[in-house]
């Protein structure tokens, strides 16, 4: 088969390409980065006839038809923005067959909304010119998916008018519930379903704690980046608004990191500029709403940050995935804050579950005990896989304590043994323990017993420390008098209620951030939960009596959360994830192939060198037409191997001359230890 020259036969993906060629309709659930375009694009380029591609984002067609025609390949697209040359000739491959035309991408409101299209389409069937039809991100057909889009509920249209040619619909994530229903949506009941696993083992994930002071935030991002990343590796960072993207990319081009924004405002040619300086590594980093990065062809993303929380483990998922897609390390940072929840459930509480999907990726960011990538295996309903340290949590040097939440807030903020001690003194003597002041005394500078274990004594003899129950009994009275509280203001009258008690003191700092996440875990345990009201200018989320709380106000239903707490066993704690170097080698082809890209018209560094064939150059080092063709092929080295074997040779040459160099310095070196051990000995004498 002349496809087996590119991919093999027997792997995942030449299993789907038999399929789609053997006439089947097909199902691809498959991660970013494993080539699902490639399933459709060859069949494409092998069928006689036209493939036509229904994609969401007009940024995403874009990327794809820049990419094949780079290669030769006749793609076009029919969208706003297309010029009315360019619809013309469409218009007339499809209708009359003039023209080269194989690959035709266009968005779904293109089949829902334009009877000229459908019409042209329809003769281009009947002519025995329509081959195949590609459903990108497929999960937008589903009302349990997290990118529901009503056009593409109206795509099953097409497997009814043409229910002779092949289908193939592809998304990167689909729970079983949503391959049920878009199989149903799409008309394809017999479909060929193949699932490759969602395990991307070289993406890093992290959940950072994040300040409620917005440059604290940006101050961390920019630091982040730069000390990880020093030499302009591309990164994308999102952001919840698109005020909130152009204030970031502004904060951190002050910082010194080369950064754009990129929101749907944006007319067309503006958003455009931004991706192609971004593609071409020209820009770092892009800051995006979700408006930015599906299907994005630009493999060496080497970070993905989360300026804020994701609305659903699938998006997180999605939008995470856009790092590493060459297979090398990177990594994914969300930075996470309870009092971002309501922002989010504000938006999604009216999708079908839109909460409790919201309410998974909270618990994701509120673990600190559970492994990440084990959290994306329980949700996608796949079988558990070794995470191999690529996550915070596997990594963590920090002992974790799941204590009831009446203790946690006191453990959480008393965190070096000079406030441990003064806790403990000022307990005992309010509550006149002295014998149990001296024994704790004697057994701590004994070594006997550790703070910790005090910690939990002492607050267990306390009678003001239930902070659910104060919680519940706030909202119980609050809803009595018929009037409402949000997060934050049920925070506040808890910190009021908190001093009222007699619970506050100077070694009792109770601070906001720790009240928050309380809050939002009697939100997932359902013993609170939250209520939504429109307003002229916006929905407001309140926090009310969720179905559970009598049984927490009568103290029989625990809190647990889990508190770090550094461990003296383990280390100083978890050091941050370090990118590796480039070789003097990698980073002069790096240099070699952006050169490369600008004088050929502009294509992407990475269509001229990929990031493996850079390694497999570094390792072997071909001087030689033959030697480079083994390792890039013969297209890549036609257009470029004069320049790659030239600086083959140079580096070869440098190399040389630097050892005959150290050979010298070492002959040198040691001649003088000879000349300084005889002239001790003289001394000696």
């Amino acid at each position: 088969c002349i496809w087996d020259f590119f991919i093999p036969a027997e792997s995942k993906r030449g299993k789907i390409i038999n399929a789609i060629m053997s006439g089947r309709d097909v199902l691809v659930i498959m991660a970013a980065g494993g080539g699902k375009s490639l399933c459709y694009q060859l069949p494409a380029v092998l069928h006689d006839g036209i493939t036509l591609v229904v994609s969401p984002l007009l940024s995403l067609i874009q990327d794809q038809v820049m990419g094949l025609a780079a290669l030769g390949i006749q793609a076009y697209m029919l969208a706003s923005t297309t010029n009315k040359e360019v619809e013309k000739f469409v218009y007339k491959a499809l209708d009359k067959g003039e023209g080269e035309l194989k690959i035709l991408y266009v968005t779904p409101e293109k089949i829902s909304k334009s009877k000229r299209f459908m019409s042209k389409l329809e003769k281009c069937h009947h002519a025995g010119r329509l081959s195949l039809i590609a459903i990108d991100e497929a999960h937008c057909c589903s009302q349990w998916g997290h990118d529901f889009r009503p056009d593409y509920k109206n795509l099953g249209i097409l497997k009814v008018q043409f229910p002779s040619v092949p289908m193939i619909a592809l998304t990167a994530t689909a729970t079983n519930k949503v391959q049920i229903d878009l199989i149903e949506m799409l008309h394809i009941p017999r479909c060929v379903k193949f699932v490759s696993t969602i395990n991307r083992p070289n993406l890093f994930y992290k959940v950072f704690e994040k300040s409620p002071v917005g440059k604290v935030v940006i101050d961390e991002i920019a630091n982040f980046i730069s000390e990880s990343y020093p030499n302009n590796e591309s990164g994308i960072v999102y952001c919840f608004s698109r005020k909130e993207c152009e204030q970031v990319a502004k904060e951190l081009s002050e910082r010194g990191i080369l950064a754009d924004y990129y929101h749907a405002d944006m007319d067309v040619i503006s958003r455009e500029k931004v991706h192609m300086r971004w593609s071409k590594s020209k820009l770092q980093v892009i800051v995006g709403t979700v408006a930015f990065g599906m299907g994005i062809n630009k493999p060496d993303v080497r970070f993905v940050i989360h300026h804020s929380l994701s609305k659903s483990m699938e998006t997180y998922y999605q939008e995470s995935g856009r790092a590493g897609r060459d297979g090398l390390p990177s990594e994914c940072i969300l930075y996470y804050r309870p009092g971002d929840v309501p922002r989010q459930s504000s938006m999604v509480f009216y999708e079908n579950c839109g909460l409790q999907n919201l309410y998974d990726i909270v618990r994701y960011c509120q673990s600190k005990r559970s492994c990440r990538r084990g959290a994306f295996f329980r949700h996608f309903g796949e079988a558990a896989q070794d995470c191999n340290g690529m996550c915070d949590n596997c990594t963590s040097s920090l002992e974790l304590k799941e204590i009831d939440a009446t203790r946690m807030m006191i453990l959480h903020q008393l965190g070096n043994f000079t406030v441990a001690l003064n806790y403990i003194l000022d307990t005992c003597m309010f509550f006149s323990l002295y014998f149990y002041k001296m024994v704790f005394l004697g057994d701590i500078f004994l070594g006997k017993i550790s703070f910790m274990y005090i910690y939990t004594s002492i607050v267990s003899m306390t009678y003001c420390t239930d902070h659910t129950k104060i919680i519940v009994s706030l909202l119980h009275d609050i809803q009595l008098n018929d009037q409402r509280a949000t997060l934050l203001q049920l925070v506040d009258k808890f910190k009021a209620k908190w001093k009222d008690l007699g619970c506050s003191n100077e070694s009792i700092d109770l601070k906001k951030e720790g009240i928050e996440q309380l809050v939002v875990q009697l939100i997932l345990d359902r013993v609170l939960k939250e209520e939504f009201q429109h307003t002229a200018y916006a929905t407001n989320a309140y926090v009310a009596l969720g179905p559970l709380w009598k049984p927490a106000l009568q103290g029989n239903r625990p809190v647990k959360l889990s508190v770090a707490f550094h461990s003296q066993d383990k280390g100083s704690g978890s050091k941050r994830t370090k990118r590796n170097q480039m070789s003097n080698l990698e980073a002069k082809l790096d240099d070699l192939r952006r050169e490369l890209s600008s004088s050929n018209g502009g294509v992407f560094p990475h269509a001229v060198l990929s990031a493996q064939q850079i390694s497999l150059l570094n390792r072997q080092k071909p001087t030689t037409v033959a030697e480079l063709e083994k390792l890039i092929g013969k297209v890549k080295t036609g257009k470029y191997g004069s320049a790659i074997i030239e600086l083959m040779l140079l580096h070869i040459d440098s190399e040389v001359a630097g050892g005959k160099a150290c050979a010298s310095k070492r002959q040198k070196k040691d001649k003088e230890d000879v000349i300084c051990v005889e002239s001790s000995e003289e001394e000696d004498v």
